[in-house]
Parts: C-alpha cells; sequence; structure tokens
C-alpha cells in the first residue's frame, strides 16, 4: 500500500516529536498572493529546495519565500566547488516528493539540512509532501530535529528578466 505524501509528512514529524498543521493551500498566482492567502508575510513561506551535490549525493536547503539561494555561499557552507539543481525526476526520486511538495519531513533519504538564519524564531509554512498542501511548523524545532546547520545562504531576490 502506498503512502501519501501528507501521511509521510505527519509520521515523520511525530517520530521527530514535532507538531505540524497541514493546512490546504489555495491556488495563487504569486508568492505574495499565496502569503496573502495563508495569513503570512511572504518571509514564512520557505522554499525546500534539493539540491546535488558534485558527487551525485544531496542536500535540502530551506530558503525563505521573499530571498534566493546563494550558490557561493552554500558552496562554501557544503565545502564543494559544485552545487546544482537536478531535474524534476532526480529530486523526486531523491526524496519521493514532486517539486512545489518537496520538504524534509518524510523523504525517501534523510539529506543533510541547511538552513538560512532568517528562519529562525519564526512559525513557517513549507511543503507538505502533496500539491495543494502546506505545513506549518515552528522553524527552531524542525531545525533542531533534523540537526539543521543555520547559516546565511540567500541573497536578496533579484527580478526575473522578461
Amino acid at each position: 500500500m502506498t503512502t501519501s505524501g501528507r501521511d509521510r509528512v505527519i509520521d515523520d514529524a511525530a517520530r521527530r516529536g514535532l507538531a505540524v498543521e497541514i493546512v490546504e493551500r489555495p491556488p495563487a498566482n504569486s508568492l505574495e498572493e499565496a502569503a496573502e492567502r495563508l495569513g503570512l508575510d511572504p518571509s514564512a513561506i520557505v522554499k525546500t529546495l534539493v539540491v546535488k551535490r558534485h558527487n551525485g549525493d544531496f542536500v535540502f536547503a530551506l530558503v525563505p519565500g521573499d530571498r534566493q539561494i546563494s550558490w557561493a555561499k552554500l558552496r562554501a557552507l557544503v565545502n564543494v566547488n559544485k552545487l546544482s539543481l537536478p531535474h524534476q525526476d532526480v529530486a523526486r526520486d531523491a526524496t519521493g516528493y514532486e517539486r512545489g511538495t518537496i520538504t524534509p519531513l518524510g523523504s525517501t533519504t534523510a539529506w543533510p539540512v541547511f538552513a538560512d538564519e532568517r528562519v529562525v524564531g519564526r512559525r513557517i509554512a513549507l511543503g507538505a509532501g502533496e500539491h495543494g498542501l502546506s505545513a506549518f511548523v515552528d522553524a527552531d524545532a524542525l531545525l533542531d530535529a533534523y540537526g539543521a546547520t543555520v547559516a546565511d545562504i540567500t541573497d536578496e531576490l533579484t527580478p526575473r528578466q522578461a
């Protein structure tokens, strides 16, 4: 029997002693709209990026919604010369989750977690293992449960070119 992404998130959180609240995430056309519908500041929506190391394994990077990953900062912290975002199929194989639903909670492999320092001390929303859902959790408890490395790993969000 296949376990749903939501169930994997809930089960893993329970095993780790984490309180997690799963809520429906209404469709939105932007981060700002999503944050407004969830009653959050955009920085409280945390993107979980699965990042591939040059040796073929992965790490999770937790990035506030209003920021972007700094490749130079993360490479220095992970102590590697090359990191990349894998193809969506590779990311799914590495975590058991589709892009847009990825979270360390319930991942098929417990990859190391690196979190931007700006998530500390907050209640955050992140992927819940299924589209249309968000998992609300205390960031400090999540970081402790995963033994996360916390550092400045992001830069200000730069607008995309049209």
